[in-house]
């Protein structure tokens, strides 16, 4: 069987071989699970390591995001208001918001990303 498939007959998948995204900006994407990785749709669980002075386009996802820091800072800028988060702590950012990435601090920022329904290039809506 495929490492990239889920199995029919056991009702677990070990992922052993996180995907990893191609990027530019030096920052590590590893998706485990989601469209990538498995093609699940339903929702894309991700490990992440966001360089120092970081940043990415605004943009505008239709799918809700989950984000839990595992080390360092993250900044969001959601609809006009500045968040920061701290290790251990947790976001939840709704479907349809204007939202905007960012480490702008001078370490590393670990943390994971839960996407429902799965992260898609073809949902982001980034802005150029």
């Amino acid at each position: 069987m495929s490492p990239t498939l889920m199995s029919e007959e056991k009702k677990y998948f070990r992922q052993q071989a996180p995907f990893r995204v191609p990027t530019t900006d030096g920052k590590l994407i590893e998706e485990h699970i989601g469209l990538a990785s498995t093609r699940t749709s339903q929702y894309s669980v991700a490990h992440m390591v966001a360089p120092p002075q970081w940043s990415e386009p605004h943009q505008r996802p239709e799918f809700d995001e989950i984000t839990i820091v595992v080390r360092g800072r993250k900044r969001f800028e959601i609809d006009g208001d500045v968040v920061e988060l701290s290790a251990g702590e947790s976001l939840l950012i709704k479907a349809g918001a204007r939202v905007r990435y960012a480490n702008p601090f001078d370490a590393e920022c670990e943390y994971w990303s839960i996407c429902v329904p799965a992260f898609s290039m073809d949902t982001v809506n980034r802005e150029e």
